[in-house]
């Protein structure tokens, strides 16, 4: 069966919109549910084998894993017990072609699928979604006719691409918040920019320092401004050659003495066009949370942790001993303990030690 035009714009504009949209395919199945007259239909998405494999179900009607689940602990699509992952792809299955081999479990699940009020269903399993297994899934009240199985096998390459697109979406999804709180514990921050030395992009927390710091927020498509000309010119040469065919080793400069903003600058990967990326260090002010992190890390006293905290923030002992309401000699006490626990020879060697920790990260 060929999708007719209507079709194409109830059913696979929504599929398509489905991929990046917040209801993940929810109008899609809905609109399916209504074509086809369903009580309930679903993708379900499988990745992983066995008892641990991840379940991920869009449906649309009823519930009736939840359902099923109320009657007694009896899964609905019991994936492994119906042997779904063995389906060839593209073709459509009456749940019957498979559990005819079982009479009992046949039996058994004719039985609640009745008490679910659901009297037949069809399935199909998707081609090629990226290591995932996936499935298009159908229930009716009343017996499902030829036009319902016809219309499953002419959606599911559309659903199939859609759900490639899906599962390539969330993994950069994933990369990219996972790469975002890595670069805010760190206090790392980013700008990207073009070969004129226009912004490309910059990350939010960069764009909040510049605008309380330097009092403006730079906008993109614009060039920065109030960094000096001699920064102002040294980024414009960088830009070019660092989008150019044999861009060079990544180099610091700096762009704002006072306050201070350093930037790393090099060449970016998998953008659209070349692009010169400039990562920078924003200030990282420690928390109560840094002091207890760094003191179950190297099980120390909660107030050697602190004097160590305020050390690698620059403070001399003198200036940490005020700061935490010590005498002079109780601080210089805890830091000559500091470096017999931590195994280090001095002020200079424990700071580079709490520096490189993870304890300080945010």
């Amino acid at each position: 069966m060929a999708l007719t035009s209507t079709d194409e714009t109830d059913l696979l504009l929504p599929l398509i919109a489905g991929v990046g949209d917040a209801a993940q395919f929810r109008e899609f199945l809905e609109r399916l549910r209504r074509r086809s007259d369903a009580e309930y239909v679903s993708i379900v998405m499988k990745l992983g084998d066995g008892v641990h494999a991840q379940i991920t179900d869009f449906h649309a009607g009823r519930d009736l894993r939840s359902e099923a689940r109320e009657l007694d602990p009896f899964e609905m699509h019991a994936l492994e017990r119906l042997h779904y992952d063995q389906l060839r792809p593209g073709r459509v299955y009456s749940v019957g072609e498979f559990v005819d081999h079982d009479p009992v479990f046949r039996a058994e699940r004719m039985a609640k699928m009745s008490r679910l009020g659901i009297a037949d269903e069809r399935v199909v399993r998707l081609p090629g979604v990226l290591g995932t297994d996936a499935w298009l899934i159908l229930a009716r009240a009343k017996p499902c006719e030829a036009a319902d199985s016809a219309l499953l096998s002419a959606l599911a390459p559309y659903v199939g691409a859609a759900l490639r697109s899906y599962v390539t979406l969330e993994d950069h999804r994933i990369r990219a918040s996972v790469s975002t709180q890595g670069m805010a514990r760190s206090a790392t921050a980013w700008m990207v920019f073009d070969r004129d030395a226009r912004l490309y992009g910059i990350d939010l927390r960069l764009e909040a320092w510049m605008r309380a710091n330097l009092g403006y927020a730079p906008r993109v498509g614009d060039r920065l401004r109030d960094i000096g000309v001699h920064a102002e010119r040294e980024l414009a040469a960088a830009a070019v050659e660092f989008t150019s065919d044999a861009p060079p080793p990544p180099r610091a400069v700096m762009l704002h003495e006072a306050p201070r903003l350093e930037a790393l600058l090099t060449t970016t990967s998998d953008m659209p066009r070349p692009s010169m990326l400039a990562l920078c260090r924003l200030p990282n002010a420690r928390t109560p949370e840094s002091v207890e992190r760094l003191a179950q890390l190297f099980d120390l006293p909660p107030r050697e942790a602190e004097l160590a905290i305020a050390l690698n923030e620059g403070h001399s002992i003198a200036e940490a001993a005020d700061r935490m309401g010590l005498t002079l000699e109780t601080a210089r006490n805890y830091s000559k303990r500091l470096y017999a626990k931590l195994g280090v020879r001095g002020q200079a060697e424990l700071v580079r030690l709490v520096s490189d920790s993870v304890a300080v990260m945010g």
